[in-house]
């Protein structure tokens, strides 16, 4: 998707590089929510981008082919590619262990460019392909890699702002939590929005409770423990494609289009569709030990809501 040209200047640079088959692209197919694409995925040619929305400012997402020959082409001209970024997110497959001289390289080529254009976005470096599966069959190798990554990382590459996360796209939630960490800190009213879903919570005598915004990002939660935690994080990706499913025959669930209430591990979650003026939808995932909801309160939450990301 092009740029939206009249809000420009209002549009937030996001990077993902890094090398080919590093696995950006299925990075963002989870963020989109896209996942059956990512059997079928082929190399990403040149540059490919879109603009979405995160908490009312329009972010611009840039996807660059890694392949060598597109990285020299990028190198050649950084005006085009890097200038003007806010966020660089760079992947680096760590099951791939042939290549972390070459990935590391590339990222210092990368840091370069940034000082020549006299920007120093911070750089949230992805050791992606974290797979469970394989990391609990060989946890301390993984392990390990990753430390070493972390060291050869800083101890070569003159810059300082690096952050590190551990991704899988067999771990949606590791996917979700570094983006929504990545975006949310580029906003202050995103404490105001953390204190009120933990009001709203206790108010409704809620276990846990998680706001989520279109892209599939909780940008605000409350967790009475880490046991509820764990469930809700379990449940979140089962609601958000089970709305998407729903929305997509027409058929509702409950007592509303814009709401659900399902027991499931033994409590009763409400997920309920929240519609703030002319922006995309924000969902609210809420697990207690009864059904009780009041929709006069629920209301009052929504005017907090849209007054701090609004106003």
């Amino acid at each position: 998707m092009e740029f939206l040209k009249d809000k420009k200047s209002q549009v937030a640079k996001i990077l993902f590089t890094g090398l080919d088959a590093a696995g950006k692209t299925s990075i963002i197919l989870a963020f989109q929510r896209e996942l059956s694409k990512i059997a079928i995925i082929k190399p990403t040619k040149g540059v490919q981008r879109r603009v979405f929305e995160f908490m009312g400012r329009e972010f611009s997402e840039w996807d660059l082919g890694g392949q060598a020959a597109y990285r020299i082409s990028y190198l050649k001209k950084p005006s085009d590619y890097f200038d003007k970024t806010q966020i660089a997110i760079y992947v680096i497959d760590i099951q791939d262990s042939n290549r972390f001289d070459e990935s590391i390289s590339y990222l210092k080529d990368v840091t370069e460019q940034f000082k020549k254009l006299q920007i120093d976005p911070p750089i949230y470096v992805f050791f992606h392909k974290f797979d469970p599966a394989i990391t609990k069959s060989d946890e301390n190798k993984f392990a390990t890699n990753s430390l070493n990554l972390k060291e050869l990382i800083r101890k070569s590459i003159s810059y300082q702002k690096f952050f590190f996360y551990q991704t899988s796209i067999f771990n949606m939630t590791t996917i979700f939590d570094s983006l929504a960490d990545i975006l949310l800190a580029l906003f202050p009213r995103s404490e105001f929005v953390e204190k009120s879903i933990e009001e709203f919570s206790k108010k409704f005598n809620a276990d846990a409770a998680e706001l989520i915004d279109d892209n599939s990002l909780v940008i605000a939660s409350y967790y009475k423990n880490e046991a509820v935690r764990d469930i809700l994080k379990a449940s979140t990706p089962y609601f958000l494609d089970l709305n998407d499913s729903l929305e997509d025959s027409q058929e509702t669930v409950s007592r509303s289009e814009d709401e659900m209430m399902i027991k499931r591990y033994g409590k009763f979650f409400i997920f309920k569709k929240i519609r703030i003026k002319n922006s995309p939808p924000y969902y609210l995932l809420m697990a207690k030990d009864n059904q009780d909801f009041i929709s006069e309160d629920f209301d009052a939450f929504v005017k907090i809501l849209t007054d701090i990301l609004f106003k």
